[in-house]
């Protein structure tokens, strides 16, 4: 369903084995919220790299200037080369970085991606960045355009998926449905759990005149039971 595509930032990707995977697009607000929880983190080592340079003395400034360097270019590299895509932060926000066609990132897109940093935060605190990632549908920033790569949510545990075997009935649909139409409600029906509870709402309300009279969760609750009863007499027919 490309209008629940649209909503819920959710994108199937065409992988090189010729499956198909969703992505669900990370925004700025997730993303800066992970930026600073990294932020936090390169602070706090920043800080013990000052306190054990003070107490060495000319050496430890050297160590110190280093360190920072190390710590401001490579750290995210490393991290998302070697932990799935996901620095310290972005794992605790559940977001981790991929190439466009969902492949871990290497090397070559995890440097071209972090030092193109510099550009996104130019004329200060990532404006340039921003705005290149409300200008396109991915919400990339320029390092993301560079190096063909996205930010994506993850889930430690997949969520349910809405199906027949859902407990919400089963109901035919009061007029004859084309085949892209019963199609298009079956899916609706299979991904409804990717979806927050307002989009799969909002998504439901598109239905028109098959839940014509009823909103919020109603609709969405009618609109699944109509996918349950499609996906009952599809079963039915495979099995015949």
């Amino acid at each position: 369903m490309n209008t629940a595509a649209r909503l819920d930032t959710i994108q199937r990707i065409a992988t090189p084995e010729g499956c198909e995977i969703d992505l669900r697009v990370a925004g700025p607000v997730a993303r800066a919220r992970a930026w600073f929880l990294d932020f936090l983190v390169r602070f706090g080592v920043w800080l013990l790299l000052a306190i054990a340079g003070s107490v060495i003395g000319d050496f430890g400034i050297g160590l110190l200037l280093v360190g920072a360097f190390l710590l401001e270019w490579f750290y995210p590299i490393v991290f998302e080369v070697y932990r799935n895509g996901q620095t310290p932060g972005k794992k605790a926000c559940g977001l981790a970085v991929v190439h466009d066609d969902g492949r871990p990132v290497g090397w070559s897109a995890a440097f071209i991606r972090n030092t193109l940093r510099g550009i996104d935060f130019l004329p200060f605190f990532y404006a340039t960045g921003f705005v290149a990632s409300l200008l396109n549908a991915q919400g990339k920033r320029l390092g993301d355009l560079a190096a063909g790569t996205l930010v994506v949510h993850v889930e430690a545990t997949p969520r349910q998926v809405v199906g027949a075997h859902q407990d919400v009935g089963s109901e035919a649909p009061p007029f004859p449905l084309t085949r892209e139409e019963q199609l298009a409600i079956i899916e609706y029906c299979q991904r409804a759990a990717l979806l927050t509870p307002e989009r799969a709402i909002e998504v439901a309300a598109a239905a028109g005149p098959l839940i014509a009279g009823l909103g919020g969760e109603a609709a969405q609750r009618r609109l699944l039971r109509i996918g349950n009863f499609l996906l009952g007499s599809h079963a039915a027919a495979s099995n015949s």
